[in-house]
């Protein structure tokens, strides 16, 4: 059986962006849905601190990949360019995501 991870991260908005982030992924293509899913992941969130423009994902995945994993796929690529104008990105278009370390978990 795969092993069960949990994965969180961080990410930022440009000021203002934050309802047209919003809209958008309720709107998530269902490519890019499809995709993550395959990827092992099947509970994903991501939470906005409106006062800093901060974004906190949280994801479980299973197996040895996660959304984090997806850069080389083409509808993914597309998604970040598209994403690129809400976000800080890196020179690829992928959101700057920093790695958060589980400091405490309960079950």
């Amino acid at each position: 059986m795969a092993e069960e991870k949990r994965e969180a991260f961080r990410m930022h908005l440009k000021p203002g962006c934050e309802e047209e982030y919003e809209r958008r992924h309720r709107a998530i293509w269902p490519e890019v849905k499809k995709m993550i899913s395959e990827s092992g992941v099947y509970d994903y969130s991501i939470y906005l601190d409106k006062e800093t423009g901060y974004l906190f994902a949280f994801q479980k995945t299973k197996g040895d990949k996660g959304s984090q994993d997806l850069g080389s796929e083409e509808i993914i690529q597309k998604w970040w360019a598209y994403m690129k104008d809400l976000m800080d990105t890196n020179e690829d278009n992928s959101p700057v995501s920093i790695p958060l370390r589980e400091v405490f978990h309960m079950d």
